[in-house]
């Protein structure tokens, strides 16, 4: 296994008591302030999370996570006075410091504007600083590279790349409540409606097994999963929303007790919510490795696809997932190395014979 050098003397200075502290970082100095906030509360059975926390396990992690954020444009998700108050999205921010890349993109619905990338260890770190606890990333990168369309490469338009996807994804969701749930909040986690949710993922794996179609599997950190195909970037959004909605489609009508597909919360009680309308340009779901606003500081975590009869989402969390990734390293490694011509693929097997 690769040897990852981590950033041993940043963590040395947050292992200490001041609460406001000065780093430098690859020669930025990066201001850390309030390292002592609680940013999780103590919860039953689990302790509090600090600020200071969350900065040191986005160090600790930082060299197989920064490789999964280079160059994908982000969109923020903060909780400055932590999980438990305000919540806001924020896709731009202004200003930010020098070490902070930005890149122009257009959006459906509004004009160009500035979204962040972080693309060094300083940037990551001043996410933290900023309470920016979920890293939410785009699908599609900023660059184009050897997987791109023919004829792409000659352009020189970072829009133009963004709306070229490199993963097709599923978003799992249970809709299967506890009973603990208030009237109309979303459902928590619970084991029942999580060995469903993994019942799915495996029925989805299965499914594009017979297209000799490679997928990898995380954990959402929250109650659900997410299935991600790499492929060239061929397709645009509209390509592979179309695809994936026929995929979903397929598994609904095979399995109608179990999957639903309809965007109703109130039809989807008891069923597991196969979400392919992620697939469009601008939206996100949180990166692999990052925290989430949950009980325990529970982080998105990559999968062996054996694992999923044995792990529970509450098992992975910004306590222990650095000691996985010492001993797993990161199974989403070479992730982009494995992309498919999902055209070619798909056409092949005659897609639009799929029942729909």
């Amino acid at each position: 296994m690769k040897n990852i050098k981590q950033p041993d003397d940043l963590l040395t200075q947050l292992e200490g008591k001041e609460v406001n502290l000065t780093v430098e970082v690859a020669g930025q100095k990066l201001s850390l302030s309030n390292l002592d906030k609680i940013v999780w509360p103590e919860r039953a059975g689990q302790k509090a999370v600090t600020k200071r926390a969350l900065i040191s396990y986005l160090a600790k992690v930082s060299p197989y996570l920064l490789p999964h954020l280079k160059d994908w444009p982000l969109s923020l998700s903060r909780y400055p006075d932590g999980v438990d108050g305000e919540h806001f999205f924020q896709k731009h921010y202004s200003p930010v410091p020098d070490f902070v890349e930005t890149v122009l993109l257009s959006s459906h619905d509004s004009p160009s504007q500035e979204y962040l990338l972080c693309n060094n260890l300083a940037t990551l770190l001043w996410l933290g600083q900023i309470a920016d606890i979920e890293l939410h990333t785009w699908f599609s990168r900023i660059k184009p590279g050897a997987d791109f369309k023919t004829g792409a490469m000659s352009k020189k338009d970072v829009d133009f790349y963004a709306d070229y996807p490199d993963f097709l994804i599923f978003d799992i969701d249970p809709y299967i409540y506890s009973g603990k749930e208030t009237i109309g909040e979303e459902p928590e986690l619970n084991r029942a409606a999580f060995r469903q949710t993994c019942r799915v993922a495996s029925l989805v794996k299965q499914t594009l097994d017979k297209f000799a179609c490679p997928c990898f599997i995380k954990t959402s950190g929250k109650t659900g999963l997410h299935v991600f195909i790499p492929i060239k970037r061929q397709l645009d959004f509209h390509g592979t929303h179309e695809l994936a909605e026929k995929l979903s489609k397929f598994l609904q009508q095979r399995y109608p007790d179990l999957i639903t597909t309809d965007w109703a919360v109130e039809k989807r009680k008891g069923k597991i919510f196969l979400d392919y309308n992620q697939n469009v340009r601008g939206k996100t779901l949180a990166s692999i490795y990052s925290p989430r606003p949950a009980p325990g500081a529970t982080i998105s975590v990559p999968l062996h696809w054996d694992e999923l009869d044995r792990i529970y989402p509450a098992d992975f969390t910004i306590a222990n997932v650095p000691e996985r990734l010492a001993k797993l390293g990161d199974l989403w490694a070479n992730i982009l190395d494995a992309k498919v011509d999902i055209v070619r693929l798909f056409s092949d097997v005659k897609l639009d014979s799929l029942p729909v």
